[in-house]
């Protein structure tokens, strides 16, 4: 068992770059592929509590129905918005990173560093080229 848990997406960038820097902590997280194993509404209804933002902070626009569901427009609830997630989880905006010290929608990547309760192991660069953590662990 882990005390890390993050909701991933290998096809993306900022979700591999933020399971690297767990592993960058000496952590092995519990790996959730969220598109083959969505959370159900109830599980997706604690994450957004536990991040302390309502339900439109975790959606995704870009390569999702978004817009042909017309999520853009206010009138729809937090819950109206958990049922689109759960019936689409491609609307889930990634990745979603639990751990002792919260939970948190990791966008940037480094965003991680701030719930991780292990510091980093050493030098850190996001497959872009940019250095987040240099050789003695600190944030750049």
């Amino acid at each position: 068992m882990t005390d890390i848990t993050i909701y991933h997406n290998p096809a993306c960038g900022t979700s591999r770059n933020a399971l690297a820097l767990i592993r960058n902590s000496g952590a092995e997280p519990e790996v959730i592929e969220y598109l083959k194993t969505p959370p159900g509404k109830e599980r997706l209804q604690q994450l957004i509590e536990a991040m302390g933002a309502g339900a439109r902070a975790l959606l995704r626009q870009k390569g999702t129905p978004y817009d042909e569901l017309g999520l853009s427009d206010p009138k729809w609830t937090d819950a109206e918005l958990v049922d689109f997630m759960v019936q689409h989880p491609i609307l889930m905006n990634r990745p979603i990173v639990v751990t002792l010290l919260g939970t948190k929608l990791c966008r940037p990547s480094e965003a991680v560093l701030d719930i991780l309760p292990t510091p980093q192991l050493g030098a850190f660069t996001k497959e872009d080229g940019e250095a987040v953590v240099d050789a003695q662990g600190k944030r750049v």
